[in-house]
């Protein structure tokens, strides 16, 4: 059995799409049955487990949710890059940082932060945007609901690999670089960690622990695993969250056009809450 993927029946199946869907809002369709065994099949091997009913039996009953989430880990996909999609950190720098230029201050929610790339492209817009960075208090909230990932992107730990599309000037200017057996490995500055908070949240929550309402809100290339009733329910929660005239950026293969929403569509993947 060493190496080939355990066989998943309809009904072991089935019960994890609905443990996942109620979990995480994640919808699975029926041609991914396959994908899962195969991706999952291997945790079964080291945890020594014979069957997915077993495997189920163990994620449900772990009170820690660990398992759970890297069962979710084992299944989802989470890639990301720096400066990934840069239209978006375009409309930050040019359109919405003026505006914000007599407050100077600026709240940010990165809803799916994976292992930060994201935030910290984030933080390098808001940093390098801005005539005094100093004189701006910026705060960007960086969630995601997997615990792996985010202790990942707080360490803020790259291969140099990672930013090789990064201008050199931009990577010098945010990273420090490691030496001797830290050589080819670079670490986020200072400047850039201490705007960034990250933690566990799940998108599926009714209330998030939010307290000042958001300018900008992150969810880009999450909302492709959701049906479209849950779509519509967290486009909403997001707009309540918003301040007026506040933004909401989704992925480039995302849409909301058959999602009831109260946004103004700004640009293909850019919404706006009306003031």
């Amino acid at each position: 059995m060493i190496g080939m993927d355990f066989e998943i029946s309809s009904e072991e199946y089935q019960r994890f799409r609905t443990l996942i869907y109620d979990e995480s809002g994640i919808a699975l369709g029926d041609q991914k049955q396959t994908l899962v065994a195969s991706r999952l099949s291997k945790r079964l091997r080291e945890l020594q487990l014979k069957t997915f009913s077993e495997y189920y039996d163990q994620v449900t009953r772990d009170s820690s949710r660990e398992e759970f989430t890297r069962m979710l880990d084992l299944i989802s996909t989470n890639k990301t890059d720096f400066f990934r999609e840069p239209k978006h950190f375009d409309f930050l720098r040019e359109e919405i940082l003026p505006q914000l230029g007599q407050e100077k201050r600026i709240r940010i929610w990165s809803s799916a932060c994976s292992t930060g790339e994201e935030p910290y492209t984030i933080a390098m817009t808001l940093y390098d945007g801005v005539s005094d960075p100093t004189q701006w208090d910026c705060k960007i909230l960086a969630s995601d609901l997997s615990t792996r990932v985010l202790a990942k992107a707080a360490a803020g730990v790259y291969d140099a690999e990672r930013v090789h599309d990064v201008p050199s000037e931009t990577v010098k200017r945010h990273f420090l670089r490691g030496r001797g057996a830290s050589d080819g490995v670079l670490k986020v500055k200072p400047h850039l960690s201490a705007m960034v908070q990250f933690r566990r949240l799940n998108l599926m929550d009714e209330q998030f622990p939010i307290k000042s309402p958001l300018d900008l809100i992150f969810c880009r290339n999450v909302m492709i695993y959701f049906d479209r009733p849950t779509q519509e329910r967290l486009v909403n929660k997001f707009h309540r969250y918003l301040k007026p005239g506040g933004h909401l950026f989704i992925g480039h293969s995302e849409s909301l056009q058959w999602v009831t929403h109260p946004f103004t569509v700004v640009a293909p993947t850019i919404y706006r809450k009306e003031m």
